[in-house]
């Protein structure tokens, strides 16, 4: 190594160090070495990227490279010499951003991950829980046979722990859950679905892509397969552990943190990757002595003319399908006057329904819903999609599911986009159905300036959150529940007795972006006219809201 290249080379360390280099204290010799720091100097300032294709640092070498020749001919000789130390000088930069690009290694383990499941059409595997108490006691909660493939179809059987027999399952068109102790199958649509099975690959590598920090922490073996252990600190909640199977490159082991003193793992004792799930497995076929509920009452119509003779009033639909969706199905409920349009994406995956539903109610927008418009129409978006709200009717579900909605009035319809993709998406159905204005949320309330404001310790706050992520005070998730807390207590200082001195009913939304929200109070008990609420810990759907102030005469 020459002189040159040994100064680069330092130049490189002391820049990964965080120290300063000596060249920043005097101005270089050679224009052409300035050059070179200063393109080193560059790489340093870029913040991690969306990652690259692979032909990228082949590019990143070869162009810059080609930089650092001179733009004049010179002598050969002193030509060979400068593409010498520009090569060498591309391969050290390209060894930098590796550095701060791929910080011990762990992004090129989620890359190899993705790229891993973007190959797989399918898989099978065992799951083991386990729940694990303070004192180191194991004992198994469940297992489940999985069968699983990237459009969405699946049939999950609990084979061990207290569902023993119950049987989920999903081929495209249906869903339908076999429940043993009851000895009966509830049957559904297959979409909108919100059962989302325990440790499913996809998702699992989706929430590990969007962590904020991601650490390789060990080695180990899982099921007789070596194994690389990763500490993952998601977007919100407590760092867990994955472990990544170092021959497919694929998660086999997840454990969450100990909280209050239980802590649980979830282990694919076997999995195969497999080119389709067989068809026998995802074939209904009605158990011996079992009976058939039918959750939905609706029925299938080839064209959206018919559906006026069932509901009481004729459909609108979109001016013009997009052109990478198509039209699947139009389905007409008698009893609940509901039209749904669904549209799949061509390239398979993405599902968007424009449901319609004749009513002469008031539209009442979900409370924990963040708010826009619709050619002036109140608008309620939810992203995600919370089951017990009126979209999806009832039914818990344990995990944040990845379907948005967007649902407002007009006259006596209420118009509803929902489906597995963004809100940017549906923004650009509901631009194409209604021809007019959408409003969807603002990044920043205007309005948002209370008169009373409240001190505020966020330690507390970081505490409540860790609460709310445990199932404890779900309440705290929904604004309109934090103020009726927050004004009862204001009534009742000392403490609540039976029922909230507030109505719920007494409360309403008038702003709300996800992040921030104003409830107006209509209650002659208190002076309190407007609260105002933040999300300060997360701005997510599982952050909690916290009161910052209100307004009072």
């Amino acid at each position: 190594m020459n002189n040159d290249e040994k100064r680069l080379s330092d130049y490189i360390d002391s820049l990964n160090q965080e120290k300063q280099p000596k060249e920043h204290k005097r101005p270089q010799e050679s224009s052409k070495m300035e050059e070179l720091l200063d393109t080193v100097r560059w790489v340093k300032r870029l913040k991690e990227p969306a990652m690259p294709k692979e032909e990228y640092f082949n590019k990143l070498t070869f162009n810059l490279s080609k930089e650092l020749q001179y733009k004049e001919k010179t002598k050969k000789v002193k030509r060979r010499r400068v593409l010498g130390v520009g090569s060498i000088a591309a391969i050290l930069i390209f060894s930098f951003l590796l550095t701060f690009t791929f910080p011990l290694g762990q992004s090129n383990v989620v890359q190899a991950m993705e790229k891993a499941f973007q190959r797989i059409a399918a898989y099978h595997g065992t799951v083991e829980i386990v729940e694990t108490s303070a004192n180191g006691q194991s004992t198994t909660q469940g297992k489940l046979e999985v069968w699983a493939d990237k459009q969405g179809r699946y049939f999950v059987k609990n084979i061990q722990g207290w569902q023993k027999g119950l049987i989920t399952a999903n081929d495209g068109q249906h869903k339908w859950q076999i429940q043993p102790k009851e000895k009966q199958v509830n049957i559904s649509s297959a979409f909108p679905d919100l059962y989302k099975f325990t440790f499913e690959l996809g998702k699992e590598i989706d929430q590990i892509k969007g962590a904020i920090k991601i650490e390789k922490v060990g080695k180990d073996t899982i099921a007789g397969r070596p194994a690389i252990v990763m500490e993952i600190t998601p977007q919100g909640g407590t760092p867990y552990k994955i472990w990544v199977d170092q021959e497919t490159n694929m998660p086999l082991q997840k454990q969450a943190a100990m909280d209050y003193g239980v802590q649980y793992r979830v282990t694919y004792k076997n999995i195969k990757f497999i080119e389709e799930i067989p068809k026998d497995i995802l074939t209904y076929h009605k158990p011996q002595g079992f009976k058939e509920v039918q959750r939905d009452s609706a029925q299938s119509i080839h064209y959206v003319e018919e559906a006026q003779g069932i509901v009481g009033f004729f459909p609108s639909t979109l001016k013009e399908i997009p052109k990478t969706y198509i039209e699947n199905s139009i389905i007409a409920d008698k009893e609940s006057k509901i039209v749904e349009i669904e549209y799949v994406s061509k390239e398979k995956g993405k599902n968007i329904i424009l449901r319609q539903r004749k009513t002469g109610e008031e539209f009442k927008p979900a409370s924990t819903a963040a708010l826009g418009k619709i050619n002036n129409h109140i608008a309620e978006i939810q992203a995600p999609v919370e089951s017990e709200t009126r979209i999806l009717g009832g039914g818990l579900y344990s995990d944040i599911n990845d379907i948005n909605s967007i649902r407002w009035q007009k006259n006596d319809v209420e118009y509803t986009f929902i489906g597995n993709t963004s809100l940017e998406e549906l923004t650009l159905f509901i631009q194409n159905f209604t021809k007019g204005q959408v409003e969807l949320f603002s990044k920043k309330l205007s309005t948002f300036s209370p008169k009373v404001e409240i001190p505020i310790d966020l330690e507390v706050e970081k505490g409540d959150q860790k609460n709310a992520d445990s199932g404890h005070s779900p309440w705290k998730l929904d604004p309109l529940f934090v103020a009726q807390v927050f004004v009862s207590l204001d009534i009742s200082p000392k403490g609540i007795e039976g029922d909230y001195p507030v109505k719920l009913e007494q409360l309403r939304v008038l702003q709300n972006n996800g992040q921030e929200a104003i409830i107006e109070i209509n209650n002659d008990k208190t002076s309190i006219q407007k609260v105002y609420l933040k999300k300060l810990i997360r701005q997510d759907a599982t952050g909690i809201w916290t009161v910052v102030g209100y307004d009072q005469p």
